[in-house]
């Protein structure tokens, strides 16, 4: 008996041995699971082909003008806000109301712009986010917020479908944080990460369309309210 009990114990151990070391060696394969956002951006191979696969980004929202009416003598507009799906311009994703002191309203938006390093076929790539809404009479920091910073966008929901949700989040919620490392940045493959505000005096009978160009430049164009 002691010498089975012998056996079984060393034949346990191998095992041990061999599953911790086929763990520790698909570890250093291409089937590691991602760690940390430094190992999500050099060596995750789907990321940067969904990067890739960013298409040109043009329509990315609007806003118009639903009422502005003197309260108090104050002057206040309220705005609907809209933000519009990659692959189809007429689909709203996220909708919101905002009213505002003044007719002089700014649209503050968060850009990563990415580099050759990222993009396997060379050509410029962007992504946003939307970060809020503020007047002519408010501090920045007191805007009314439109998506929250760290959050999956619903934009780009479906942009890394094929990551596990862990590497997802990883992305959102640390991409941000990358902005002042202009090392990382360059390691990465990013061009840039910045915020870009636009600003409208806005008249009720318009929209105001916003646009984002492949290199991350973001603007408005409005057109008659038909």
């Amino acid at each position: 008996m002691a010498i089975v009990r012998k056996k079984i114990g060393i034949l346990t151990l191998v095992v041990v041995v061999a599953i911790f070391g086929g763990l520790a060696y698909l570890s250093r394969g291409p089937y590691r699971a991602a760690r940390t956002i430094h190992e999500l951006l050099t060596e995750n191979k789907k990321l940067k082909q969904a990067i890739t696969n960013l298409t040109d980004e043009s329509q990315i929202g609007y806003a118009k003008v639903i009422s502005q009416e003197d309260v108090d003598g104050k002057l206040l507009t309220t705005i609907k806000f809209v933000e519009t799906a990659r692959d189809d311009k007429t689909k709203k994703i996220l909708e919101k109301e905002y009213t505002i002191e003044g007719d002089i309203v700014h649209f503050d938006a968060l850009i990563v712009k990415f580099g050759d390093q990222m993009v396997t076929d060379g050509k410029a790539r962007a992504l946003f986010l939307w970060r809020r809404i503020y007047g002519e009479n408010m501090a920045p920091g007191q805007g009314y917020s439109i998506e929250e910073p760290g959050a999956e966008p619903q934009r780009y929901k479906d942009l890394l479908g094929t990551l596990p949700v862990n590497h997802r989040e990883m992305f959102w919620s640390n991409i941000w944080d990358l902005a002042n490392d202009n090392e990382k940045l360059a390691e990465y493959g990013i061009d840039a990460i910045y915020g870009n505000a636009v600003y409208s005096k806005l008249k009720p009978g318009l929209i105001y369309v916003f646009k984002l160009t492949p290199t991350g430049n973001f603007y408005p164009e409005f057109v008659p309210d038909i």
